[in-house]
């Protein structure tokens, strides 16, 4: 369960446009990342992890 919160925690920092060309990205890093976080919750509601 410790691997996961540090997991989403990383992949939070790392989706944040930081970089100059990475600013006309918008939403789609983060948008990946929710998409992820989503996927695992409902893995663990389910049970699975």
């Amino acid at each position: 369960m410790l691997w996961l919160i540090v997991l989403i925690v990383l992949l939070a920092v790392f989706a944040a446009p930081a970089w100059p060309y990475s600013r006309g990205w918008g939403y789609y890093p983060t948008g990946g990342l929710g998409l992820i976080v989503l996927i695992l919750v409902i893995l663990l509601l389910m049970g699975m992890i």
